[in-house]
This record gives structure tokens, C-alpha cells and sequence, in this order.
């Protein structure tokens, strides 16, 4: 008997993945909710419609986003696990996230709380910015590519029209539009050249639903909307919304600047911003001094009042130039009045020279915490030791800087190879703002006493080490940043 056209539930797709559900279908492909009867568990998979199996472009856009999500390993990006051909039909298989994406969260709810709002686009932010650290941008950032599991960790999905940044000429050149219209950037809309600053864009949209309840730009199809996007500015946020602060609605405005250049540098830039208002939401203190002067620098302003900044900048150029500097000083002399010590410089903490000793090299073992309730990422601690700041070891994300309330803190766990004194250990971090201490043990299992003092961890912080001899050191985090989720981008160490 002939297999249908169509994939239907019930097909066996390589022998393997029993189709169950249709989860739903696009342009280019149909997928489905399926078992991976191998290793009995419920996957994602992904089936390109036939009629562009046969398509060499459409073909090869299909098989470089398997390429391109396999090298992607980051807590906000949905993991694929398989990819291949079965009797013509071309398929990806993905992790299966039960839970809903964005856009169903904001029909069934509503806009957000502003805390859950930057709650979901700041995570979603730092899964887009190491998407971008390694060479992809998106171009579909929408709220339904952006799901939620049962626990509300975000997980980004469909990099089905992902572009590399380094291919000068792949299957999709200038002139091409891709994308959803009411989350299209003005230079996409354009069939201009895409960047990071595309997907800023983008992002800056879904924020803005998140908070509104509604998008900016509406329109009688896809065109309609496209050159609304292009000519007109957003509407009022904060007259939709009151309980945005001016700094928040800063920010999203900033990213929806029409000109590319006039966005947040970099989608890492956006998501400390959205870090920094989100503490402000929360009633936390500043950010860590060491990310003051940038916080200062590009604190956002409207659209409109930075056009009318560029036009004055012309006129007056040594006054802007004069204010910059002052700004500049101000920030530098910010750090040093609100206390900014020199571990958060590269010292040692204690006044020595952070030179000093010699380098010990750490791995990443796992993670120590002597609560029954457990983090589910321990096997991402050896990207904390691996030399690359691009991967990450990270918690999961928890509803309060205490851990909800469910443990006393966690650590992340390394290994020195053999029993040593160390004078210093430096954590880097993409997620400042947490507080931790470094304690010290001769065995895996601990026990594990304090040889530190505890310190709010800022991008990069030196502890000074009592000088305790031993093998396994922790990083021990009693309290989380803003956000509800620690990450440690690289750990060094140095003995005496």
C-alpha cells in the first residue's frame, strides 16, 4: 500500500518515532508530538512537506537548521537530537517541551506582570545572544518560537530560517523576505541584510505584547503590517501600560529603533538592560558596580527624543563630546563611591596583586548540594572549566533569590587534580548580582568548610582564599540574581 502524501499520526517515521500528534504546520514543514520507540520517550519531530523535499534551496535550508541547533547547548534553546531522511521524508527531531509557547500565554492570560514579562524575555534574550556568540541569527523571533516547560523555563525553538552570519552567500540572499510580519524588523520587511540587531528587533515586539496584551502593528495582511513596521513609530507603551517604569519603556523602544545602529549593540547588551529592570521591578539594589559604567552609557531613550539627540549631536559636536566624557567620569567615579572593590577589578580582594601564584587548572565535576531538593543541571559544570566563556554552567530557575525556599544554596563543584593551597579563585558570570562564597574539601562528597568570605559576584570576581589545603572546591551560592537563575561562564585558580 502507498504512503499518503501526508505524514498522519500513527506513521513510523526511520523505524523509530511514532507520530501521535499534529502539534502543528507551517510553510515549510508539518510537526508532530511523537515516541522514540528506541528509548521510550516522548520527542518533537519536525517533517519538511514533500513538495520542497525535491527543492535543493528549500532542501538545504531544512538541513542547516539541524546543523545549526546541534551546535547550540544552552538551557533556553530546544536541544536537537536527530536528524535524517526516511524513503524521502526529511525530518528533525527535537527534545519534546510540554508545556505552551508565549503567544498561547498571552491569549489564555492576557499581558503579563511586568516581572514575568522580563522574566521570559530576558531568558529569552540570553538563549537568542548565545545563538548570535555562535554565528546564527534567528530571523522568526515570535512568541510562539518561544515555549515554556512545565517548570516555565523558556526554551527557544524553529531556527528554520536561522542565517549564519558568516555565509556570504547562502540559500537565502538580500532581497528575500522571511519571517512572521508583526515581529518583522524594518530592514527584514526591506529584503536588507539581517544582523543580531534583526533579532533585537524582534524581541523588543514579543516584549512589548507581553506587557500590552497586544502587538504594536496590526494590519489587513502581511504587507500592511510589513510597512508599518518599516514607516511608523510603536505606540505609547506606557500609555497601554502605566505600571512600565520610563526606564523599561526606554529600553523596549530602544530596541525597536527603526535604524539598526540605534538598537542595543548586541542582543547581551539587551538582556542586561532587561536585568537591570527587572531589578529595578523588584526593588533591588543597581546592578554590580563592574556593570555600572556600561549601564550608564546605554541606558535607552525613545525613539523619537533620539532622533532629535542625532539632529542636535550635528549642530553641537564638542558639547556632546564634552557630555560624554562627563558621563564617562561620572560612571568611573560611581564605581569608586558605591564601594567597588578590587576583586571586581582583578585583584586579589585583600590588596595583593592578582598576579601572583601560579595557575591551577579546575574541572567542572558537578554540583554539591546536601539538600533532597535537586538542580537538574549538574552536567553542565564542566563548561564552567573548559577555557571558552561562550558555555555555561547554570542553575534552574527558581521563583525567589533564595532558592523558593527550597534548599539553603548551591554550589558548583571543581576539581584541582590533586590536594593544593590555592590563594585565589575568579568567577566570571553572565548573570551578576548573585552572592557566593568558596568552601573547600579533601573529598568529593565533602565536607565542604568556608575559605572565603561570601561576596556579591559581580561579571568577573576574585575571591582571596584563606589557604586551606584541598582537592574539590565550591562555589557556593546562597543567594540567586535577578531573574532567578545563576550562570558561571569560567572559573580559574591560582595557588601560592
Amino acid at each position: 500500500m502507498p504512503r499518503p502524501a501526508q505524514p498522519q499520526p500513527g506513521d513510523l517515521i526511520a523505524d523509530r518515532y511514532e507520530l501521535e500528534e499534529l502539534v502543528g504546520s507551517g510553510g515549510m514543514s508539518t510537526v508532530f508530538r511523537a515516541r522514540d520507540l528506541q528509548l521510550d520517550r516522548r520527542v518533537a519531530i519536525k517533517i519538511l512537506h514533500e513538495h520542497y523535499a525535491a527543492d535543493p534551496e528549500y532542501l538545504e535550508r531544512f538541513r542547516r537548521e539541524a546543523r545549526a541547533v546541534a551546535r547550540l547547548t544552552h538551557p533556553n534553546i530546544v536541544t536537537v537530537i536527530d536528524r535524517g531522511d526516511d524513503d524521502g521524508r526529511q525530518y528533525i527531531v527535537f527534545e519534546h517541551v510540554d508545556g505552551e509557547n508565549l503567544k498561547e500565554l498571552v491569549l489564555r492570560a492576557g499581558r503579563l506582570p511586568v516581572r514575568r514579562a522580563l522574566e521570559l524575555a530576558l531568558a529569552t534574550a540570553d538563549g537568542l545572544a548565545f545563538a548570535h556568540q555562535h554565528g546564527l541569527v534567528h530571523r522568526d523571533v515570535k512568541p510562539q518560537n518561544v515555549l515554556l516547560n512545565g517548570e516555565g523555563e523558556v526554551k527557544v525553538t524553529d531556527f528554520g530560517i536561522a542565517r549564519s552570519l558568516h555565509v556570504e552567500h547562502g540559500v537565502t540572499q538580500t532581497g528575500t523576505v522571511l519571517g512572521t510580519g508583526e515581529y518583522l524588523a524594518p530592514e527584514q520587511a526591506s529584503g536588507k541584510p539581517v544582523s543580531p540587531a534583526t533579532d533585537v528587533y524582534s524581541l523588543g515586539v514579543v516584549l512589548w505584547e507581553l506587557l500590552a496584551g497586544e502587538v504594536p502593528f496590526v494590519g489587513e495582511n502581511f504587507v500592511a503590517v510589513a510597512l508599518r513596521h518599516v514607516n511608523e513609530e510603536p505606540p505609547s507603551l506606557r500609555e497601554r501600560r502605566p505600571d512600565v517604569t520610563p526606564r523599561l519603556e526606554a529600553a523596549v523602544d530602544r530596541a525597536l529603533a527603526k535604524d539598526p545602529a540605534l538598537r542595543f549593540s548586541s542582543m547581551a547588551a539587551f538582556a542586561q538592560e532587561l536585568r537591570a529592570c527587572l531589578a529595578e521591578a523588584e526593588g533591588d539594589a543597581p546592578p554590580p558596580e563592574s556593570d555600572l559604567a556600561h549601564t550608564l552609557v546605554t541606558r535607552p531613550a525613545p525613539g523619537r527624543a533620539q532622533a532629535r539627540r542625532r539632529q542636535r549631536s550635528r549642530r553641537r559636536p564638542l558639547a556632546f563630546v564634552v557630555l560624554a566624557l562627563l558621563v564617562a567620569g561620572a560612571a568611573f567615579a560611581a564605581v569608586l563611591l558605591l564601594g567597588g572593590s578590587s576583586h571586581d577589578r582583578g585583584g586579589s580582594g585583600g590588596g595583593g596583586g592578582g598576579s601572583s601564584g601560579s595557575a591551577v587548572q579546575l574541572q567542572g565535576i558537578g554540583d554539591y548540594n546536601p539538600s533532597p531538593s535537586k538542580d537538574s543541571h549538574a552536567d553542565t559544570a564542566a563548561s564552567a572549566t573548559d577555557g571558552d566563556t561562550s558555555t555555561i554552567w547554570y542553575t534552574q530557575i527558581y521563583r525567589s533569590p533564595t532558592f523558593g525556599g527550597l534548599m539553603d544554596g548551591l554550589g558548583l563543584l571543581v576539581d584541582a587534580g590533586s590536594a593544593v593551597k590555592l590563594t585565589q579563585l575568579t568567577v566570571q558570570t553572565p548573570t551578576p548580582g548573585f552572592t557566593a562564597q568558596i568552601l573547600a574539601g579533601s573529598s568529593q562528597s565533602g565536607s565542604f568548610p568556608a575559605d572565603s568570605a561570601s561576596e556579591t559576584v559581580g561579571s568577573s570576581t576574585t575571591f582571596t582564599l584563606n589557604g586551606a589545603t584541598a582537592q574539590y572546591y565550591v562555589v557556593w551560592i546562597t543567594s540567586l540574581p535577578p531573574g532567578g537563575k545563576a550562570e558561571i561562564s569560567e572559573v580559574t585558580a591560582k595557588s601560592y
